[in-house]
């Protein structure tokens, strides 16, 4: 079994759309090719979402491959699949979604000894001007570096 962590799928977008707030790390309820899909990198984060229905959590939208070699065994692409989260986090967060305008959405998937893992944040939507202003504060960084590394 290996150890450590091996990243799968980055949600580069979710940084770009929204102000990222608190992180949790959340297991999830896969069939046999899902997880072997998963382990080929074949995941897709695109328009997904996380939402809490009767207590439990819920990922929408996922898009994780058909396994190459699943055959009858593969099932839906995009189907909702379970998070696995403490009843007190579920209960925390549902109150910060209800509440306080936030959004939950996932940020990466990993592997950790093995097993998949999923990341996802408590979320506040950026404006349009936010992330205009994101963008120019990033840029004038990469040229600050870029010219601190030519001065070298």
């Amino acid at each position: 079994m290996e150890k450590g962590e091996k990243n799968v799928a980055v949600n580069r977008r979710a940084k770009h759309d929204y102000y990222l707030e608190d992180h949790y790390e959340c297991g999830l309820v896969l069939t046999g090719t899902e997880i072997k899909s998963i382990r080929n990198g074949k995941v897709q984060f695109k328009d997904s979402y996380i939402s809490i229905y009767q207590g439990e959590a819920w990922i929408k939208g996922m898009h994780i491959s058909a396994y190459k070699y699943g055959n009858q065994f593969n099932v839906d692409e995009e189907r909702d699949r379970k998070l696995l989260l403490h009843k007190q986090e579920i209960r925390k967060l549902h109150q910060k979604v209800k509440t306080k305008g936030y959004t939950l959405v996932p940020t990466r998937m990993y592997l950790k000894d093995g097993r998949a893992k999923l990341e996802i944040a408590l979320a506040k939507g950026k404006n349009l001007y936010d992330k205009r202003q994101s963008e120019k504060m990033r840029d004038a960084q990469r040229e600050m570096a870029k010219a601190l590394k030519l001065k070298k």
